[in-house]
Parts: C-alpha cells; sequence; structure tokens
C-alpha cells in the first residue's frame, strides 16, 4: 500500500490535479499551521473544545478544513482556537 505522501507524488504527475492542489495550498498551510499549533500545546482536540467551550467535533472540522468548498473557520473562531492553545493569532499579507 502506498503512503499519503506517494500517491499525492503519483497525483500531482496530473497536470489538472497539481492545478487544483497548487489552488488550495495556503489552505492547506493554514490547517498544517493550526495542526502544528495544537501538537505544540501539547492539548487533545477534546482539551481545546472544552476550552473554547465547544466539543470536540467542532475543532476537528476547524482542523480538517476542507478546500474552498467547505466552510473556513472565521478569524473570530480562529482567535478563540488560539486563545485555547496559548497563542496569539498573527494575519499578514506577503509580498508576491
Amino acid at each position: 500500500m502506498k503512503t499519503h505522501d506517494e500517491m499525492v507524488a503519483t497525483w500531482m504527475k496530473d497536470q489538472k490535479f497539481k492545478d487544483e492542489y497548487d489552488a488550495l495550498k495556503d489552505e492547506f498551510t493554514l490547517f498544517d499551521e493550526i495542526i502544528k499549533a495544537r501538537k505544540r500545546a501539547g492539548l487533545t482536540q477534546a482539551e481545546i473544545a472544552h476550552r473554547m467551550g465547544t466539543k470536540a467535533p467542532a475543532v476537528a472540522r476547524i482542523e480538517a478544513g476542507g478546500g474552498s468548498k467547505h466552510h473556513s473557520p472565521s478569524i473570530a473562531t480562529l482567535r478563540r482556537y488560539a486563545e485555547a492553545i496559548g497563542c496569539r493569532l498573527e494575519i499578514k499579507f506577503a509580498p508576491k
């Protein structure tokens, strides 16, 4: 069985897939950062949910993202998540 990275490498050979994948790069980066921050904080989704005053499935949805066809978390939600893991939300615009 192929690993996730091996499957993605195979799919990236298809230009249409690559274009769609590249179009979601910023969203993938955001959700990767969310998960890395939680792991650095040493917290579970359930612990973050408790701190945010919500339930673990809501935190799972925040971390899963889902691409442009799904609802992305609001800045207010991201701010609450950041506070729950002992961080502050920082948003920047970077030149191309």
